[in-house]
């Protein structure tokens, strides 16, 4: 795979760092790679574009699924998870995640991660939507992500490794033969390195997570504007599978004109027992699935958005009131705050809920060592699109996922002596290929996926979002091609070049896709079709910055990397 030799428009590098390993993302996924990496004895780098702890990680409620209870096996978490996936998880990848994902969890406790005890001493464990076993191990009742972000971070801060705060990474460095050589990157505010510099190193990893700030109301962090993606884009890696967004089904509703982060009503709520319910209080999910409540997520957001429209509502509502005010208390204690801070008491009052965008099925092609289609870039969680997703993402394998496959990257890097190259990088282009948008672009993309690509698509509405989503695109690079001009470098233009990159591929992907599987939901299509399209979608930018498309021959992808180029 060669590269596009497109870069965002910025300043050259001022100053560089060199390391063997630089991972770029501060989650369960980066923080677990780093530390993997510096046990190995190789030099690690930690780029994140927030504080240590402040990516999507740590606004993780429910919990993180494996194996761990009595009676329960990998092959029956195995089985749950191809059932969410509809047809196109890897069952190899899936398989992996499984098998490791215990003892994976094990080592994250032994990192220091202090999860909920029952009055045994054993973990306290809950069942959440598409899981029949209670398998989802949590901490502080809701706060699970936060507890992992807190050990991780902290058992980083203690082996004194090197970190880079507050970076937005802008580009992959290659070599003369392709390979990766590093990243250049943006510091914002004062600190031992301020404005654009790089880290020298022949090993990547992509950390990055997700890209829910692409639709106008999303349970991520305002950082998760799809940067890994886009910089892999750029870089000639293949992405697969972007049309699967999961869209939460409970999330706060704030109103029919809120934008931005949105408040998560945790999946555990509904594994302990609270019901979905109409306006009149009628349970519309009992007879929709066995499960009921406790559906995949890709049947209940559907369930609760049908409600919706045969109602004329703009949501519906979460009741928990059996609960009462000790378990709430204790049990829920991050959810139960959030909803009074809004003037909501889920202890008398049913909640108010509707779905919103959560999280990227898909992402950056990897292989079952986290290796993308370019020598020597790797990703590892919500970035990544592992294979063991498929179409919807089963509840709380995300953390998982991001802990046993950075775990096999670091493996793979120590393994391959990958290195020990001494990355040599091209010089950055004197005249750099690609526009910036302006910084209204963001809440125009983000309005145009939400009207267009949202919970509910069609042939018209992803068509309207393409064309719209072209022009934008057109007019930068129209604006480029006349008089050499562009926006101005920075964060909110840097962000939002790199939505749009993201948006434009999803758009596409969603309109190849003629069905509905998963969390891609056509109404003008609204039957799977397993003949047709029980296969991926895999997407590669062009060097003239359009988008080529192709379909694989059955649910398995190909491999990533040449014979040749894997070591």
């Amino acid at each position: 795979m060669t590269s596009t030799g497109i870069r965002l428009h910025a300043p050259a590098p001022g100053w560089s760092i060199d390391a063997d390993v630089v991972v770029v993302g501060s989650g369960v996924a980066g923080l677990t790679a780093a530390l993997r990496c510096e046990a190995a004895g190789l030099t690690t780098v930690v780029v994140t574009k927030a504080r240590l702890d402040d990516g999507s990680t740590r606004w993780a409620q429910g919990g993180i699924a494996a194996a761990l209870g009595e009676g329960d096996t990998p092959e029956q978490h195995l089985d749950d998870t191809l059932v969410a996936g509809a047809g196109l998880c890897d069952e190899e990848a899936v398989r992996i995640l499984v098998t490791e994902g215990p003892d994976a969890v094990r080592r994250l406790i032994a990192t220091g991660a202090r999860f909920d005890e029952s009055g045994d001493g054993g973990l306290e464990l809950t069942r959440e939507g598409g899981h029949h076993r209670r398998r989802i191990a949590h901490a502080g009742g809701d706060a699970t992500g936060a507890e992992i972000s807190r050990a991780l971070v902290e058992a980083v801060r203690a082996r004194g490794m090197r970190t880079v705060e507050n970076a937005l990474v802008l580009d992959l460095l290659t070599d003369a033969e392709g390979r990766t050589a590093g990243v250049t990157l943006h510091v914002m505010g004062e600190g031992q390195h301020d404005g654009v510099g790089a880290v020298h190193a022949p090993a990547v990893v992509l950390a990055t997570g997700g890209m829910g700030q692409v639709f106008s109301a999303t349970t991520n962090p305002a950082v998760s504007t799809g940067d890994g993606v886009a910089l892999a884009l750029r870089a000639g890696a293949e992405v697969s599978d972007l049309e699967f967004v999961q869209f939460h089904p409970t999330v706060l509703f704030l109103g029919p004109d809120a934008e931005g982060q949105q408040p998560l009503v945790s999946e555990a709520v509904r594994g302990e027992g609270a019901h979905l319910v109409d306006a009149d209080g009628v349970r519309f999910m009992l007879g929709q699935h066995e499960l009921a409540e406790l559906a995949p997520r890709d049947v209940v957001a559907k369930g609760i958005v049908r409600r919706m429209l045969e109602q004329d509502a703009e949501h519906m509502y979460l009741d928990a009131r059996h609960f009462g005010a000790e378990m709430w208390e204790n049990r829920f204690p991050t959810i139960l705050a959030a909803c009074r801070a809004h003037g909501i008491d889920p202890v008398t009052r049913p909640v108010p809920v509707a779905p919103a965008a959560h999280y990227a099925s898909g992402g950056v092609r990897t292989d079952s060592r986290g290796r993308t289609t370019v020598p020597g870039l790797y990703a590892c969680g919500e970035v990544a699109c592992t294979g063991v997703h498929g179409a919807n993402r089963l509840a709380s394998n995300s953390l998982l996922e991001g802990l046993v496959y950075a775990e096999r990257i670091a493996a793979d890097i120590a393994a391959t002596g990958l290195h020990t190259r001494v990355p040599q990088p091209l010089p950055t282009a004197e005249r750099p290929a690609h526009p910036l948008l302006p910084p209204e672009a963001r809440l125009a993309i983000q309005r145009i996926m939400t009207r267009g690509a949202g919970v509910l698509r069609s042939e018209e509405s992803l068509a309207e979002a393409a064309d719209r989503l072209h022009r934008l695109h057109a007019d930068a690079r129209d604006a480029l091609d006349e008089n050499g001009k562009t926006a101005e470098p920075g964060v909110d233009t840097w962000e939002a070049t790199n939505l749009l990159c993201v948006a434009r591929v999803l758009v596409e992907a969603a309109r190849r896709r003629e069905e509905t599987r998963g969390c891609h939901w056509r109404e003008d299509r609204p039957e799977r079709d397993d003949t047709a399209w029980r296969r991926h979608i895999v997407v590669r930018l062009n060097p003239d910055r359009s988008l080529a498309v192709r379909t694989t021959d059955t649910t398995d992808f190909p491999p990533t990397l040449p014979q040749a180029q894997e070591q």
